[in-house]
């Protein structure tokens, strides 16, 4: 019989089901978790709390080099010859994978890739919530080698049901989903222009974060939606607050 292991990312929907599973009993021989780096601050202490509460450790895993080195410093060879360029096959032709984007989600990739050395041909408990069943026909991990399990959409659990469960039991990540729809990377490339908006009202530090970065990444700095760089978008924030003072 195969392991079974509980993917927790700490938001309110693994957090729902790894909790719900064990006050049922549910089999769960580990708990994991992958810590990008780039999580919200309030995340990891809500990760220690949810151990506390369960009395059961979670297996935090990391990714080989940190994402800001993926991102900003890691030397990468052309897989062929660019005569326009003067590069040859082999030879580095760019520093740093740039912000992630639809299309180069080299972030996802170490992801899943750490999680799958980790885990092997453990089976997989995932916290889909029942609103999201459409994401399990591109969960694609391998599938061959293990079996997934879907406990949320069993259970008809959608995502503001499992938010509701999680607060019953006392858990509030500090507010993070008094301002945002989802506590994931805070500096996904992904998120909603006005999730990043409330990102540098909220969080200015983090913002910065994103901004001293934005300054080191080169001319291939592309990723977030219709603007090319966080100096664009942090442009257009000041202008806006600019419009508001002046309407006030």
């Amino acid at each position: 019989m195969n392991k079974v292991i509980a993917s927790f990312s700490g938001g309110k929907d693994s957090t729902a089901m790894l909790i719900r599973g064990i006050e049922e009993g549910m089999r769960i021989d580990e708990i994991v978790m992958f810590d990008t780096g780039w999580e919200f601050p309030g995340m990891m202490d809500h990760v220690r709390r949810v151990e506390k509460y369960i009395s059961r450790e979670i297996t935090i895993l990391h990714p080989r080099r940190s994402f800001e080195y993926w991102m900003i410093d890691r030397p990468i060879k052309s897989r062929f010859d660019r005569p326009a360029e003067g590069i040859k096959k082999g030879e580095v032709f760019r520093i740093g994978n740039g912000w992630p984007s639809p299309m180069r989600r080299w972030c996802t990739r170490e992801k899943v890739e750490t999680i799958d050395r980790h885990c092997g041909k453990a089976d997989r408990l995932i916290g889909f919530a029942a609103d999201e069943s459409h994401r399990t026909g591109s969960y694609k991990l391998k599938e061959k080698k293990y079996t997934k399990r879907y406990p949320l959409i069993e259970w008809g659990m959608d995502e503001a049901a499992c938010l509701e469960y999680c607060t019953d039991r006392g858990f509030d990540w500090g507010g993070l989903y008094k301002h945002f729809r989802r506590v994931s990377c805070f500096c996904c490339p992904l998120q909603r222009l006005g999730e990043l908006r409330t990102l540098r009202r909220h969080f200015p530090e983090l913002w910065q974060r994103m901004l001293d970065w934005d300054d080191r990444i080169g001319s291939h700095n592309k990723g977030f939606r219709d603007y090319d760089t966080v100096r664009d978008m942090e442009a257009r924030f000041a202008r806006e607050d600019r419009q508001c003072e002046f309407c006030f």
